[in-house]
């Protein structure tokens, strides 16, 4: 059975649990590998996943190809720019095409209903790479890393800092489905997508909202944040004023608990949302979270390809 990507409720919570494990023993069996080297079982050996870049990428780009490479598969790099779909063919079309061609659809997109269309479409799973709505895939590898650093989903204490964008969108869906709490520090008319606030409180995720940046990470376990300024977002310039007071440097970091741990997905803007001695320093383990993108979305892709 195949399974569509584009939240991370499409998964549900149990499923979640269950691609973490997994992904904690498949990066465990593969200690002092090389990197391209395949998994010993190669489960996904002979599948080919079709991968579609509208926005610009480094980790999800390299991490897919590393994750099928691990998997014993393969992956097809597709630039907007360089196929028909850039140049007015419809989704639809798109996706009935690749489904005749290819085992699994990725794509990095601006607009989120553009994916689901593409997931109505296509007869193969088809997984979100980001949209400006939302990023199941890093959420995954974000809860992958705290599990591993020793933390407990349930019950947890999450603090984010800065602007309401996908990426917190999915983490708040997170906190839902895992029943965690998120604590999100920002000024007034950056805040998050409220459905995803909505639903997570429905499910029995605390999605807390406060203007004071110290009151938002006091006593967390995870301090979270992102740039400012999202790809492609205008007005960056009031963005960046609005924002200058929730800038996670040591002193704020003082403020979370004792143990606490720091995350980014990438690319950082080094002075602005983080300063170098947080990001660069002991509590940080946004190079965990990097390289965890590829042990993450292996477990995505055989979930979505009725292997996990």
């Amino acid at each position: 059975m195949s399974r569509d990507f584009v939240d991370l409720s499409d998964a549900g919570g149990s499923v979640l649990a269950a691609m973490i494990d997994d992904a904690i023993d498949r990066k465990a069996a593969r200690k002092d590998w090389p990197k391209g080297k395949p998994d010993a079982d190669a489960p996904l050996a002979g599948h080919v996943l079709a991968m579609i870049f509208e926005k610009n990428s480094t980790r999800t780009r390299v991490s897919f190809d590393m994750a099928m490479r691990q998997l014993g598969g393969s992956a097809l790099i597709l630039e907007s720019g360089s196929t028909q779909l850039g140049r007015g063919e419809t989704v639809a079309d798109t996706a009935r095409v690749l489904s005749r061609m290819v085992d699994a659809i990725m794509i990095r997109t601006d607009d989120h209903a553009k994916i689901e269309e593409l997931a109505r479409h296509a007869d193969v799973p088809v997984i979100n790479g980001l949209t400006d709505l939302s990023h199941p895939c890093q959420i995954v590898a974000d809860l992958l890393t705290i599990v591993e650093s020793g933390f407990s989903l349930p019950g947890l204490q999450l603090a984010w800092l800065g602007d309401g964008n996908n990426v917190v969108n999915s983490l708040i869906e997170a906190a839902g489905l895992m029943k965690f709490t998120v604590r999100i520090g920002g000024p007034l008319g950056y805040e998050p997508d409220a459905g995803f606030v909505e639903r997570a409180r429905a499910a029995g995720g605390e999605v807390i909202f406060t203007q004071d940046p110290v009151e938002a990470v006091r006593g967390a376990q995870v301090v979270v944040t992102d740039t400012w300024v999202s790809m492609g977002q205008v007005g960056g310039d009031v963005h960046v004023a609005a924002m200058q007071p929730y800038q996670v440097n040591p002193a704020l970091m003082s403020a979370a608990a004792e143990d606490a741990m720091f995350l980014h997905c990438l690319p950082a803007h080094r002075g602005e949302e983080v300063t170098d001695d947080v990001i660069d320093g002991p509590q940080s383990a946004a190079w965990d979270e990097a390289e965890n993108r590829i042990h993450a979305q292996k477990s995505v892709l055989l979930w979505a390809l009725g292997k996990l």
